[in-house]
């Protein structure tokens, strides 16, 4: 006869003390070769020093620089020159700057608009940090007029063509079931390129993040943390239900959050171009996104195209996919961040990914009722979602 018996380990003091002994040795260690150098006895031949200009804010005969000393030690700011002339300046909250700590240099200045600016600052052991203003522009500020202004590009940009994509749900919902399938691939390929896009995006930001932040890791945890957590919320939700309807629900309400963090990031590149004066550009990357975005509503209700959802949820859905062009716009006129702009468009790539995953699934179960007979089908639909992608971005790159 054979006994069965289940071992129970307890998490102990012991155990505590066993698992902080390394830990204490670590750090011994580190301090041993901070205090001696590792034995070399070398000395850095020049100081290392690193000043982030993280923005520039510019009023009326004032300049602003906000700074971060992205330096391995404390740095003082000691001079700064503006198109070769020295300036009177202060510093808050002050002139010495911890690691990784932020100031704000403010000094008075008749710049004139439209006009280029070249400002360096100088740091005590004489190390410049160069700035350019590329179009002198008064920097907006909050107040109800740009607020206005700010949603009414969000609106542009994200709500209303989204919402016009999704209007085409009662013409597309009489189509057959082999169309059905193709436009399902279409928004794969869609999701495909838009991912594809967002992580693009998502890397030029991260060149802008101070290399202390380490933007590559920043992407990488962002990404891989949102397919992780909506694949467990997806397998959860089809525990709970098991009903396909819900699990079609479930991915357009993914295809919408996935596509609301894409078009975040898109209302942060328009705001901050507004921001430091760039209307032109501004105004062509409003008009390329409206109408690059009118295919993200076809992606969001292309699931549930065989049921019917309530007109509150396609509303809700639509929101959630163009809404957050409003808050990536106040963001980005306000008070552009790189750091932000990457860390939402790594949340906004891995939420893409995944459902790119879902809709995978949904596609084979579709083919497998077909018999297989759909491989073409769903051939052409991804390659026309990523084409159709590939032409509308030819308006805005």
């Amino acid at each position: 006869m054979t006994e069965n018996t289940t071992k129970t380990t307890r998490f102990t003091f012991q155990n505590l003390i066993l698992l902080l002994v390394p830990v204490i040795l670590l750090a011994g260690v580190i301090a041993l070769f901070l205090s001696t150098g590792g034995g070399l006895g070398l000395e850095s031949a020049a100081p290392v020093e690193g000043l982030d200009v993280e923005r520039y804010v510019l009023k009326e005969n004032s300049i602003e620089l906000h700074v971060r000393n992205t330096g391995p030690e404390e740095i003082t700011i000691a001079n700064i020159i503006i198109n070769s002339a020295v300036m009177p300046f202060n510093v808050e909250p002050g002139a010495n700057i911890q690691r990784l700590g932020r100031a704000v240099i403010r000094f008075d200045y008749p710049w004139s608009y439209g006009e280029a600016y070249a400002i360096t600052i100088f740091t005590s052991n004489a190390v410049p940090f160069n700035v350019e203003i590329p179009v002198a522009f008064e920097t907006p500020q909050p107040s109800s007029s740009t607020f206005w202004g700010f949603t009414l590009i969000g609106l542009y940009v994200g709500v209303i063509p989204v919402f016009l994509g999704i209007f085409w749900f009662p013409a597309l919902r009489q189509l057959g079931r082999r169309t059905m399938a193709f436009l399902m691939a279409v928004t794969a390929g869609l999701l495909v390129f838009l991912g594809l896009d967002t992580l693009a995006e998502a890397l030029e930001f991260a060149g802008k993040v101070p290399s202390a932040f380490q933007g590559i890791g920043l992407i990488g945890i962002g990404s891989v943390a949102t397919f992780l957590l909506l694949d467990a919320i997806s397998k959860r939700q089809t525990e709970i239900t098991g009903n396909e309807t819900d699990r079609r629900l479930a991915v357009a309400f993914m295809i919408a959050v996935g596509i609301g963090f894409h078009n975040l990031g898109e209302g942060l590149a328009i705001g901050a171009a507004y921001n430091v004066g760039e209307i032109a550009l501004g105004t062509f990357l409003v008009v390329g996104f409206i109408i690059q975005n009118i295919t993200e509503g076809l992606g969001i209700i292309a699931p549930v195209l065989r049921d019917r959802p309530s007109l509150g949820r396609l509303a809700i859905m639509g929101m959630i996919g163009g809404g957050p062009a409003i808050i990536g716009a106040w963001i980005g006129g306000y008070t552009p961040s790189p750091f932000l702009a990457v860390l939402f468009l790594a949340i906004g790539a891995g939420a893409i990914f995944e459902v790119i995953y879902e809709i995978a699934k949904l596609i084979q179960k579709d083919t497998a009722r077909e018999g297989g007979a759909m491989p073409m089908t769903v051939f052409s639909g991804v390659l026309t979602g990523m084409l159709m992608l590939w032409v509308t971005g030819l308006l805005i790159k």
